[in-house]
């Protein structure tokens, strides 16, 4: 499939999620052309603040070709993605990054993210959410634990 056809499911998804009582976002995982996996938001139908058209379609992808570094493969959304899902996109390695609708576009219909750009520059003890360090020194074990072990999988 061609990129353009790749986006275009992308969009069809999103349309098709919104009659099915889901948010207006798709997306399509892609490697050679071939769909790999998809993705629509459900947050309001699973009650989940996770479920991202993009992180379910990573998920979908990483089960599928078992694996968690989806290098060689891209993204197709149909809007730029949010923080959470921007994040998800660098963890999973993906390639490349096309989206159809942007950010402003997204704010203009009530799906505005730039408060999360902006808490992110700012040190956690003045962001919006209350956040307090606690137990570090309890804490380390599991880093100091990790750096030590010889036989893991880096990610």
């Amino acid at each position: 499939m061609t990129k353009e056809e790749l986006m275009r499911k992308a969009i069809e998804l999103s349309v098709k999620n919104i009659e099915e009582g889901g948010g207006p976002f798709g997306a399509v995982i892609a490697k050679d052309g071939e769909i790999i996996a998809t993705g629509v938001n459900r947050v309001t139908a699973d009650h989940d603040p996770t479920a991202h058209a993009e992180v379910s379609a990573i998920r979908e992808a990483a089960r599928k070709l078992g694996t968690f570094d989806l290098g060689g493969c891209e993204i197709y959304s149909s809007c730029e993605p949010c923080p959470m899902c921007l994040g998800a996109i660098y963890w999973a390695r993906l390639d490349r990054l096309y989206y159809g609708n942007d950010k402003h576009d997204a704010a203009a219909i009530g799906f505005d993210d730039a408060f999360i750009y902006k808490e992110l520059a700012i040190e956690p003890e003045n962001r919006r959410l209350e956040s307090h360090r606690l137990l570090p020194r309890e804490a380390i074990k599991a880093f100091e634990d990790w750096q030590s072990k010889t036989d893991k999988t880096e990610y």
